[in-house]
């Protein structure tokens, strides 16, 4: 089994923010594996299918970005993945390049607010994740500001390259494991 988790914040005034790029990716996934992400549960979307036998849930919290990990523990307590193993977060990263990605087995939540969170509700920081560059700001901008803007316009078709990728590497994930998806992916 497969708990994938994308991180965003829900609603129209979001939906194309760089902190959404989480949404978009798993987005990408649901369209690429069949999956309607539709059925509301775990204060989330989710839904189910399956991959070369792998089940899949796809989940998208609805707490906003800060109280992920909230709906994120919800989603554990219900299906009971081994936490190291079978869940991976997806999320944007200001410290990776726009663009990019970057597969990582453990780590701090580096000023992620909804990655801070998932930490605290998972009690454990080792969970698989795949952070997506966003890139940082200009300076004197605003982080908080350059996390809830949008893309501009072209950074939209890196954006959309990169999210474009986010089946591939799920499906390198469960036919070849997490550590040689690293070595293909990141950078």
């Amino acid at each position: 089994m497969k708990l994938i988790v994308g991180l965003g914040n829900p609603g129209p005034n979001y939906e194309k923010n760089r902190h959404n790029v989480g949404f978009m990716a798993l987005d990408e996934m649901a369209r690429s594996f069949g999956i309607e992400v539709t059925k509301n549960k775990f204060r989330a979307l989710y839904g189910e299918g399956t991959y070369k036998g792998e089940k899949i849930v796809l989940l998208k919290p609805l707490t906003y970005m800060n109280l992920s990990g909230e709906s994120i523990r919800d989603a554990v307590t219900w299906y009971k993945p081994d936490i190291h193993e079978e869940i991976i977060v997806c999320y944007d990263d200001m410290d990776t390049m726009l663009g990019k990605l970057r597969l990582r087995t453990k780590g701090s939540a580096g000023g992620q607010n909804g990655i801070k969170s998932t930490i605290q509700h998972l009690g454990t920081q080792e969970f698989n994740r795949v952070r997506i560059g966003i890139g940082r700001p200009h300076p004197g901008t605003d982080v908080t500001k350059h996390v809830l803007s949008n893309f501009r316009p072209e950074e939209v078709p890196i954006a959309q390259e990169v999210v474009s990728k986010m089946p591939d590497v799920i499906q390198c994930i469960i036919t070849d494991g997490f550590v040689k998806a690293m070595t293909r992916f990141n950078g």
